[in-house]
């Protein structure tokens, strides 16, 4: 696997470090000149000096061959331009963007830059995940395939506690693939019962969230508020 990063700060030298360490072919490329030959120091010919948003600074890091590249730079206009370049001009099938900015993410899925990372936005999903008020919580948006994953608390005395899976009424395009219980987690069959206090992952469609909480919220409550 051939891989370019832009962008030598911290995220891209640690991402270059480790792809090296596990025998991929890396090229990472630096704007910041100083910057540059403090990397080059430890990586060598594995860096390069240019501002990867010029096509012929992509060209000679062998964008043509590369199988994924990864726009990490401090600037998000920067990331998307990059990523845009790969995808559309030089045809690079994977591509990974860094959102500096959350409130940014949403012109990332727009221009189709994804999967776009934002480190403040994993850390209030992990803030939500273990300090939860009672609902839902997105794992993982899949843009492209019109899916997401979703985990759900079963409350006691809700309708799906106490049912098997097969039994809780849910909406067509939506299905339970995984329990968490314990502290583990397994792939439940038809036939298995939920309890309450476990918790449930989905995969289903966007929009069905509203129909899909009540099954596991206290009867009564309005969950998808």
């Amino acid at each position: 696997m051939y891989v370019i990063i832009a962008g030598a700060g911290k995220v891209g030298w640690n991402l270059a470090r480790e792809l090296i360490a596990k025998e991929r072919e890396v090229t990472l490329i630096e704007s910041n000149h100083g910057r540059y030959r403090v990397v080059e120091e430890e990586l060598e010919h594995a860096v390069q000096y240019g501002d990867a948003t010029e096509l012929w600074v992509l060209e000679r890091a062998g964008i043509q061959r590369a199988d994924l590249v990864i726009a990490v730079t401090g600037d998000d206009e920067d990331n998307i331009l990059i990523c845009q370049m790969a995808k559309e001009k030089f045809g690079v099938t994977r591509i990974v963007a860094r959102v500096n900015n959350p409130r940014n993410l949403q012109h990332f899925r727009l221009l189709g830059v994804q999967p776009a990372v934002s480190a403040t936005d994993l850390i209030l999903r992990l803030i939500e995940h273990e300090v939860p008020e009672y609902g839902l919580i997105q794992l993982l948006a899949l843009e492209e395939e019109h899916l997401e994953i979703i985990e759900v608390e079963v409350v006691a005395g809700s309708p799906a506690a106490g049912r098997r899976v097969q039994d809780v009424p849910l909406p067509d395009g939506s299905l339970i693939i995984s329990v968490l219980r314990d502290g583990s987690g397994f792939v439940p069959k038809a036939d298995s019962v939920i309890q309450g206090g476990d918790q449930v992952l989905l995969i289903l469609d966007p929009g069905l969230e509203g129909q899909i909480t009540p099954q596991f919220a206290p009867i009564g409550s309005n969950a998808a508020a």
